[in-house]
């Protein structure tokens, strides 16, 4: 089989390095264009064009996917078939070209979870199982026929990055058998309408924005946590530290805990030793904050923020009360 391979971010590398390991063939790789970053604007390579460039294969870098020279230049490569990991909605004269088709891989266990983040929503709505998707692209976002899938766990202790990394070495594995069962001719696909039972919920993973990244201290805590967790370590969920009626820090949080602390409070004080602990309350509990990083800075134990903090604000008598809004 002649297959074209549709990727960006790291995500996909694995994945792609699966495929060319197994002996397929890869005529071509498309990514997103090269993009200026850094002081100097200097233009950066995506991680699946550094992975194809150095294995010497093709790289096709369209702005606009319905470019008719994009579309002769996949004709003229004579593709059989598609693998969509980690890339842009394709129009249907681009996922309709081969004739066996263009499937994807999905981080969850369609038809759950349709959309741009689901690695972070799963966690943000604290589930425990998630899993992976390969499925034959149509018309509408993540809803073609489910080709083969995997669950996993989700730990308690994983945050985004830790379960996308997960995913990321699993979903090369599902992507390979997935393309063995196409060439030998064994492969099934299950309409996910046969997934969906009346009483079903159907979560969704719209793509992640700043204003549900602010954390509402007024939430319980457990939501809080997992908020945390879901955002951790990009984009990260945030929050402000009031000092005193001039002075704010804007303070991602990625990494909590859920404290036993048993003193009532109200949603947003503060509870410290200026040491080792930064407690925050919730609705119905506290949240001890474990890992911080302030607007420009590093990010930092909270032992280490504490200590900084205090030389910048105790000592100077600056503290008038704490609170995180």
């Amino acid at each position: 089989m002649n297959i074209v391979f549709f990727g960006t971010p790291a995500f996909a590398v694995p994945a792609l390095d699966e495929i060319v390991s197994n002996g397929f063939q890869v005529v071509a790789v498309v990514t997103a264009p090269d993009k200026p970053a850094g002081r100097g604007l200097n233009l950066i390579q995506s991680a699946v064009k550094h992975y194809a460039v150095d294995h010497a294969i093709p790289v096709l870098q369209p702005v606009n996917l319905s470019d008719p020279l994009f579309l002769q230049q996949l004709r003229e490569l004579q593709v059989d078939l598609q693998v969509v990991v980690a890339f842009r909605f394709l129009p249907e004269k681009v996922w309709s070209l081969p004739p066996l088709g263009t499937f994807n891989l999905h981080a969850s266990l369609l038809p759950q979870y349709r959309g741009a983040a689901p690695i972070n929503h799963a966690i943000i709505n604290g589930e425990s199982i998630t899993g992976l998707t390969t499925f034959f692209l149509d018309h509408q976002i993540d809803t073609g026929r489910i080709l083969f899938q995997k669950q996993l766990t989700i730990d308690p202790d994983d945050n985004a990055g830790s379960l996308h990394d997960k995913l990321m070495k699993e979903g090369a594995g599902l992507v390979v058998e997935t393309l063995k069962a196409i060439e030998t001719g064994s492969v099934s696909s299950t309409d996910q309408s046969f997934l969906v039972s009346g009483d079903m919920e159907l979560k969704k993973a719209p793509k992640l924005n700043r204003e549900m990244a602010h954390i509402e201290w007024d939430l319980p805590a457990v939501p809080i946590h997992n908020l945390v967790r879901g955002l951790s370590p990009y984009p990260a969920a945030f929050g402000y530290l009031h000092i005193n009626e001039n002075n704010r820090i804007l303070l991602k949080v990625l990494k909590t805990r859920v404290s036993d602390e048993q003193m009532p409070g109200v949603p947003g004080q503060v509870l410290t030793d200026f040491k080792r602990f930064f407690r925050i309350c919730t609705r119905n509990g506290w949240i001890d904050l474990l890992q911080v990083q302030p607007e420009g800075r590093k990010l930092l134990l909270i032992s280490e923020f504490l200590n900084g903090f205090v030389q910048q604000y105790a000592k100077n008598q600056q503290i008038q009360s704490l609170t995180m809004r």
